[in-house]
Protein backbone atom coordinates (compact mmCIF):
# COMPACT_ATOMS: atom_id res chain seq x y z
CA UNK A 1 0.00 0.00 0.00
CA UNK A 2 1.43 3.54 -0.86
CA UNK A 3 1.89 6.15 1.66
CA UNK A 4 0.10 9.13 1.80
CA UNK A 5 -0.44 12.51 3.84
CA UNK A 6 -3.39 14.30 4.83
CA UNK A 7 -3.22 17.41 5.87
CA UNK A 8 -6.24 19.09 7.76
CA UNK A 9 -6.99 22.10 9.15
CA UNK A 10 -9.98 21.81 12.25
CA UNK A 11 -11.87 25.10 13.23
CA UNK A 12 -11.09 25.99 16.33
CA UNK A 13 -13.00 24.16 19.73
CA UNK A 14 -12.48 22.69 22.62
CA UNK A 15 -10.45 20.28 23.30
CA UNK A 16 -12.90 17.03 23.80
CA UNK A 17 -14.01 18.13 20.51
CA UNK A 18 -11.01 17.75 18.46
CA UNK A 19 -9.88 14.76 20.08
CA UNK A 20 -13.32 13.49 18.90
CA UNK A 21 -12.90 14.93 15.46
CA UNK A 22 -9.68 13.12 15.22
CA UNK A 23 -10.79 9.62 16.00
CA UNK A 24 -13.31 10.02 13.46
CA UNK A 25 -10.88 11.06 11.25
CA UNK A 26 -8.64 8.14 12.11
CA UNK A 27 -11.28 5.57 12.46
CA UNK A 28 -12.48 6.47 8.59
CA UNK A 29 -8.92 5.86 7.77
CA UNK A 30 -8.91 2.53 9.59
CA UNK A 31 -12.38 1.62 7.69
CA UNK A 32 -11.04 1.68 4.39
CA UNK A 33 -8.22 -0.87 5.31
CA UNK A 34 -5.10 1.82 6.58
CA UNK A 35 -2.99 2.06 8.84
CA UNK A 36 -1.64 5.43 10.43
CA UNK A 37 1.71 5.69 11.11
CA UNK A 38 2.15 9.24 11.89
CA UNK A 39 -0.06 11.74 13.28
CA UNK A 40 1.53 15.11 13.86
CA UNK A 41 -0.14 18.44 15.54
CA UNK A 42 1.34 21.69 14.35
CA UNK A 43 -0.80 24.18 17.35
CA UNK A 44 -3.64 26.17 16.25
CA UNK A 45 -2.77 29.31 13.96
CA UNK A 46 -4.68 32.27 12.83
CA UNK A 47 -5.09 31.18 9.07
CA UNK A 48 -3.66 33.36 6.25
CA UNK A 49 -6.82 34.49 5.49
CA UNK A 50 -10.58 34.04 6.56
CA UNK A 51 -12.08 31.03 5.26
CA UNK A 52 -15.55 30.02 4.70
CA UNK A 53 -16.28 26.50 5.35
CA UNK A 54 -19.88 24.77 5.58
CA UNK A 55 -21.43 28.23 5.74
CA UNK A 56 -19.14 29.49 8.63
CA UNK A 57 -16.17 32.04 7.92
CA UNK A 58 -13.29 31.05 10.38
CA UNK A 59 -10.21 32.89 10.93
CA UNK A 60 -8.24 30.12 13.16
CA UNK A 61 -8.20 26.73 13.40
CA UNK A 62 -5.59 23.48 14.40
CA UNK A 63 -3.02 21.90 12.05
CA UNK A 64 -2.61 18.37 12.21
CA UNK A 65 -0.72 15.82 9.62
CA UNK A 66 -1.64 12.44 9.33
CA UNK A 67 0.69 9.91 7.94
CA UNK A 68 -0.95 6.72 6.63
CA UNK A 69 -0.31 3.77 4.10
CA UNK A 70 -4.08 2.66 2.42
CA UNK A 71 -5.30 1.06 -0.93
CA UNK A 72 -5.64 3.65 -3.82
CA UNK A 73 -9.04 3.20 -4.16
CA UNK A 74 -10.12 4.56 -0.71
CA UNK A 75 -8.59 7.75 -1.67
CA UNK A 76 -11.66 9.33 -3.44
CA UNK A 77 -13.90 8.06 -0.53
CA UNK A 78 -11.79 9.46 2.31
CA UNK A 79 -11.81 13.05 0.37
CA UNK A 80 -15.57 12.81 0.15
CA UNK A 81 -16.04 11.57 3.54
CA UNK A 82 -13.95 14.64 4.81
CA UNK A 83 -15.39 17.36 2.95
CA UNK A 84 -18.53 16.86 4.33
CA UNK A 85 -17.43 16.74 7.87
CA UNK A 86 -18.44 20.32 9.03
CA UNK A 87 -15.10 20.31 11.83
CA UNK A 88 -12.60 20.21 8.87
CA UNK A 89 -12.08 23.60 7.20
CA UNK A 90 -9.45 22.45 5.06
CA UNK A 91 -8.12 18.89 3.81
CA UNK A 92 -5.63 18.01 1.69
CA UNK A 93 -4.06 14.32 0.43
CA UNK A 94 -0.97 13.95 -0.93
CA UNK A 95 0.66 10.98 -1.89
CA UNK A 96 3.90 11.06 -0.13
CA UNK A 97 7.39 10.66 -1.87
CA UNK A 98 9.22 7.73 -1.26
CA UNK A 99 12.38 9.16 -1.55
CA UNK A 100 12.12 10.88 1.87
CA UNK A 101 10.64 8.32 3.77
CA UNK A 102 12.60 7.49 6.26
CA UNK A 103 13.97 4.20 7.14
CA UNK A 104 12.69 2.23 10.42
CA UNK A 105 14.85 0.66 12.23
CA UNK A 106 14.58 -1.19 15.03
CA UNK A 107 16.21 0.14 18.28
CA UNK A 108 14.63 -1.53 21.22
CA UNK A 109 17.82 -3.28 22.27
CA UNK A 110 19.78 -0.04 22.56
CA UNK A 111 16.74 1.09 24.16
CA UNK A 112 16.68 -1.66 27.03
CA UNK A 113 20.54 -0.35 28.09
CA UNK A 114 20.91 1.31 30.87
CA UNK A 115 21.37 5.13 30.18
CA UNK A 116 25.08 5.65 30.35
CA UNK A 117 25.67 2.74 27.73
CA UNK A 118 22.92 4.29 24.76
CA UNK A 119 24.59 5.29 22.02
CA UNK A 120 22.11 9.08 22.21
CA UNK A 121 23.19 9.37 25.97
CA UNK A 122 26.64 9.19 25.27
CA UNK A 123 26.21 11.99 22.22
CA UNK A 124 24.21 14.05 24.37
CA UNK A 125 26.87 14.35 27.17
CA UNK A 126 29.81 15.08 24.72
CA UNK A 127 27.86 17.94 23.68
CA UNK A 128 27.25 18.97 26.96
CA UNK A 129 31.20 18.59 27.79
CA UNK A 130 31.89 20.67 24.80
CA UNK A 131 29.83 23.83 25.31
CA UNK A 132 31.22 24.03 29.25
CA UNK A 133 34.53 25.15 27.81
CA UNK A 134 33.93 29.08 28.04
CA UNK A 135 35.68 31.18 25.30
CA UNK A 136 37.82 34.23 26.74
CA UNK A 137 35.98 37.32 24.66
CA UNK A 138 38.71 38.79 22.51
CA UNK A 139 38.51 42.53 21.20
CA UNK A 140 39.00 43.13 17.47
CA UNK A 141 38.98 46.46 17.35
CA UNK A 142 43.10 45.98 17.11
CA UNK A 143 43.74 48.21 19.69
CA UNK A 144 45.63 48.12 23.10
CA UNK A 145 42.30 49.22 25.06
CA UNK A 146 38.56 49.07 24.87
CA UNK A 147 37.71 52.88 23.08
CA UNK A 148 34.30 52.37 24.74
CA UNK A 149 32.82 52.91 28.12
CA UNK A 150 32.95 49.92 30.22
Amino acid sequence: MPTYELSIILRQMSRPDMVSTLKRTATAIFDKGGIIRKLDNLGTKPLPFKTSAHGLVHRSGSYFVFKFDTPPAAIDDLDEEYGRDVDIIRKRIYRADVSQQEEVTCTLHEELLPPAYRKDVKKMIATAERSKTKKAFKYNTGLDYYPFQK
